[in-house]
């Protein structure tokens, strides 16, 4: 049976198709969908094709008659042997044309994971479903296949989505996600895992971190977080709204990608493979507005309401605590304890920021509960600011134990770091041999007879990014707590001498002091700290 019905609705013609368009009765159909489409000339057509079962080439002229009337014509539901037909015919390249999709119920089906923009359950052994809070998603999923085959492209494991349906009123990707349990899952019924878990989210959030992305690809979180800055000046002091946001302005671009919402969650085992899912929120940015989301994830969110983190990630905040924290050392590679806390403070500040003002955005100061929240983080984040006066850190910080058998790990890390900083090979090898003779000097004298460790920091800046002169300046700082000592101190060797007067060693230190620009000590906690610094 044939029926077309239509209307005017909301400044779009809607026409709903139904039965057979073949040359028998096209003519009728064509006077009923342009007596339809008359009554509003200028306004788009939207066609619901849910219930059209054939279309013959006479049905194609009479879309294609209806397409030059209105340029902005939309077919949806369209089952797939109609499908086949437009496209075959070319009318899905001259039309916005979109397949129909099956339904999917979640109804009583297990939730496995669960992000800013939507909701993951596992709706049989092989498969799950996302299904995203934006009523209309196909954009936001098509946002995402194109981002997860971008990060799979360089190097980063994530399910790519096979299906696209119907869920309720909403819209969902479907993934083949065999057997997996997140790392939440993991958390909460084995303990016992927690290291383990804690070096594989590591290791994955390592090698995001690392991966460049081409200039445009992904979104840039540091123009996001300006807004939030932006945002926030009405909610703080003006000082402290103003050095918030010159704090995240000054963070330099970052072409390294992020993934925007790394939580335990977020992480599942399939099998022995570690997949990253939930990839709409991937972007590029610096590290720490990575970590001020995670902090978020697992603190954050809890610090008034405690029972938050075990509604959201299954696990008690004790156990939230001891996975952030230890996260912190293997990410940083110290157990600096002071290093972490600033690093830490750095994070929170971004976390507040966002936390505040997605509270404010959903009615949190008409609430009295979600206002005492928000008064918390307000007086967390204005006493960070009254401490903190850069958001910028560095991840290339290692600590070993002083031995010269380490001494390559140490050097790997300094060239890995001048590489990717396109330092001229030249003032890389000058830079190494300062490195080794610093660390040299560590090893051999710092504990003697005994052992300890050393640690390594090395950063690089772009100086024109800081309001300096165009450039870059690497700086490396060593840390040890053996005896007190500064090597700056000692006398220069006199390299005028000739051969038969010259004493036996003393040079490292020398050339220290003439290959860097700039080398200082001072000795601070029972640690002594020797800082080089080159300009290129």
């Amino acid at each position: 049976m044939n029926e077309i019905t239509g209307k005017v609705e909301n400044g779009r013609i809607l026409i709903n198709l139904s039965g057979r368009i073949d040359s028998g009765n096209a003519a009728d159909i064509e006077h009923e969908i342009m007596e339809i489409a008359q009554s509003a000339p200028a306004d788009p057509v939207e066609i619901d094709a849910q219930e059209l079962e054939y279309v013959s080439s006479a049905g194609l002229r009479i879309l294609l008659r209806v397409k030059k009337a209105h340029a902005d014509m939309t077919i949806r539901n369209v089952n797939s042997e109609v499908y086949e037909i437009l496209d075959m015919t070319g009318f899905t390249q001259m039309m916005n044309v979109e397949k129909a999709y099956r339904m999917v119920s979640v109804d009583g089906c297990e939730v496995i994971g669960q992000g800013a923009n939507g909701t993951i359950y596992r709706i049989d052994q092989d498969n799950v479903v996302k299904v995203y809070n934006n009523a209309d998603a196909l954009e936001d999923i098509q946002h995402e296949r194109e981002v997860a085959r971008l990060a799979l492209v360089l190097g980063i494991p994530t399910a790519i989505s096979y299906d696209v349906v119907r869920v309720g009123d909403s819209y969902g990707s479907v993934f083949e996600l065999l057997n997996a349990r997140s790392f939440s899952k993991i958390l909460a019924q084995e303990p016992d895992q927690l290291d383990w878990c804690v070096r594989e989210y590591v290791d994955l959030l390592k090698k995001i971190h690392s991966t460049e992305v081409p200039d445009g690809d992904l979104p840039d979180m540091r123009q996001t977080a300006i807004s939030w800055a932006e945002f926030m000046k009405e909610y703080l002091p003006a000082a402290e709204g103003d050095k918030l946001f010159k704090l995240i302005s000054a963070i330099p671009r970052d072409d390294h990608m992020i993934h925007g919402d790394y939580h335990t969650k977020n992480l599942e085992l399939t099998g022995d493979e570690v997949l990253l899912i939930d990839m709409d929120t991937l972007a590029v940015g610096h590290p720490v507005f990575e970590l001020g989301s995670m902090y978020n994830a697992f603190i954050g969110f809890s610090e008034y309401d405690h029972s938050i983190v075990k509604n959201f990630l299954g696990f008690d905040l004790e156990t939230a605590k001891v996975f952030w924290r230890k996260t912190l050392q293997r990410y940083l590679d110290t157990t600096d304890e002071e290093r972490i806390k600033k690093i830490e403070d750095k994070a929170r500040i971004v976390g507040y920021t966002r936390l505040i003002r997605r509270s404010i955005r959903r009615g949190g100061l008409e609430d009295s509960e979600k206002k005492a929240e928000i008064d918390l983080w307000t007086s967390n984040l204005i006493e960070l600011l009254h401490q903190i006066d850069s958001l910028v850190f560095t991840v290339r910080e290692i600590e070993v134990d002083a031995l010269k058998d380490n001494l390559n790990t140490v050097t790997q890390c300094v060239e890995s770091t001048l590489e990717s900083a396109d330092c001229p090979m030249k003032l890389q090898m000058q830079i190494l041999l300062a490195v080794e003779e610093i660390f040299v000097n560590i090893a051999n004298y710092a504990y003697e007879p005994g052992t300890g460790k050393a640690q390594m920091r090395i950063d690089v800046v772009d100086q024109d990014e800081q309001g300096g002169p165009q450039g870059k300046t690497v700086t490396i700082t060593f840390k040890d707590q053996g005896m007190k000592y500064n090597p700056l101190a000692k006398e220069d060797p006199d390299v005028t001498l000739p051969a038969v007067k010259r004493k036996v060693g003393g040079l490292g230190v020398f050339l220290v002091k003439n290959i860097m620009d700039d080398v200082q000590y001072e000795y601070v906690n029972n640690s002594n700290i020797l800082t080089m610094i080159k300009h290129f």
